[in-house]
């Protein structure tokens, strides 16, 4: 499963990113029997646009082939893209390895709609 997170830097130490459409990274991970690797860093350009960014950067994670999002939060227009390509979005905190971690053991929570502040791992 290709997964794509939102992230405040280039590497797997880096955190989760607060927002999904202006974040200035993504590192997608590649997960296969339970373990993952980074397959790729993005630097996310739509940081920059005056409006549109959270479409532009869904479309984005759609043409990379990600079946899922991790991130603090996803805009309605974000939301809007990612559903029309049915990418599921999981709110996650912490490293990207910590977040990670936790999607593997079932332990994030799929967010339905936008603005999900706030709901980040299971109880």
């Amino acid at each position: 499963m290709k997964i794509a997170i939102s992230s405040t830097g280039k590497n797997i130490e880096s955190n989760v990113s607060d927002v999904f459409g202006r974040c200035p990274y993504f590192v997608i991970v590649e997960i296969k029997d339970k373990e993952f690797e980074i397959t790729q860093i993005i630097e996310n350009k739509s940081t920059s646009q005056k409006t549109g960014a959270g479409i532009s950067t869904g479309q984005l994670i759609a043409e990379k082939g990600a079946e899922a999002v991790i991130t603090g939060n996803v805009g309605p227009r974000a939301l809007d893209v990612l559903n029309q390509f049915n990418i599921k979005i999981y709110s996650g905190s912490g490293t990207i390895k910590q977040a990670v971690q936790e999607f593997i053991k079932g332990n994030l929570e799929q967010t339905k709609g936008s603005g999900c502040e706030g709901c980040r791992y299971k109880e």
